[in-house]
């Protein structure tokens, strides 16, 4: 992504912002709240309505074709009236996968996602979060390039957000997913990203990168990611 920039009107949002990911890296991006990291989502994911988007956008070098990236919204927006199975297949559905063969695919996925058991029930007998980890399994079964991640875990109480951060981890290293994570928890970002992009207020640009130099699989305890944490801290309040 180069020189990315995207306005309502006379309402700047997002100016210059200047993003490369490799295959497999995870990325995170912070910033104040409301400085245009979702608006970002929405420009890679082509879903701004009423906006104006200037800039590159490439994959592999070349110009986006097709849908290269899944975008997981903060909500689960499971459908309360489907299955666990049949909402987690829906994009399939939609994108014009049968329906046998996107029931496939998507089961597959249950005993690694730990939803094995609960395909047939409604997602209302699902906590909040094996409703996350249903979401994300929707987002990842489509097969998409790159992953887009919006605050995932925003809503969850502090055990269970900690539980599902070491579940991504976990998952994310055994099926090497290329991650973008939106997320205003510093401390999450340094205990699953590769590296950390801080936002500037709106109109946004990117002001720091801080590398993660920290090894894999990672300890809450290590000093590296408490350094990473501070200086994340004092990027963001300075």
């Amino acid at each position: 992504m180069s020189d990315l920039s995207v306005s309502y009107g006379d309402l700047p949002v997002l100016s210059g912002v200047n993003l490369d990911v490799a295959p497999g890296e995870f990325v995170t991006l912070v910033g104040p709240s409301g400085c245009g990291k979702s608006t970002l989502f929405g420009a890679l994911a082509g879903i701004l309505d009423g906006a104006t988007v200037t800039g590159g956008i490439e994959v592999d070098g070349g110009p986006v074709r097709g849908a290269p990236f899944g975008l997981m919204p903060q909500q689960d927006l499971l459908f309360p009236w489907r299955t666990v199975l049949d909402n987690t297949t829906l994009g399939l559905e939609v994108a014009g996968v049968g329906r046998r063969e996107a029931r496939e695919r998507a089961r597959a996925l249950f005993e690694p996602f730990g939803l094995a058991g609960f395909e047939d029930v409604r997602p209302g007998a699902l906590s909040g979060g094996m409703r996350q980890r249903a979401a994300l399994l929707r987002t990842v079964v489509g097969g998409r390039e790159v992953l887009l991640l919006d605050e995932p875990f925003g809503a969850l109480d502090a055990l269970t957000r900690t539980a599902m951060q070491d579940w991504l981890e976990s998952v994310r290293a055994r099926y090497g997913w290329t991650t973008v994570l939106i997320t205003h928890d510093v401390r999450e970002a340094a205990l699953l990203s590769d590296r950390v992009l801080v936002f500037s207020p709106r109109p946004a640009t990117v002001v720091r990168e801080v590398v993660v130099d920290a090894g894999r699989p990672r300890s809450r305890t290590d000093p590296a990611l408490a350094a990473v944490e501070a200086d994340l801290l004092e990027t963001l309040r300075g």
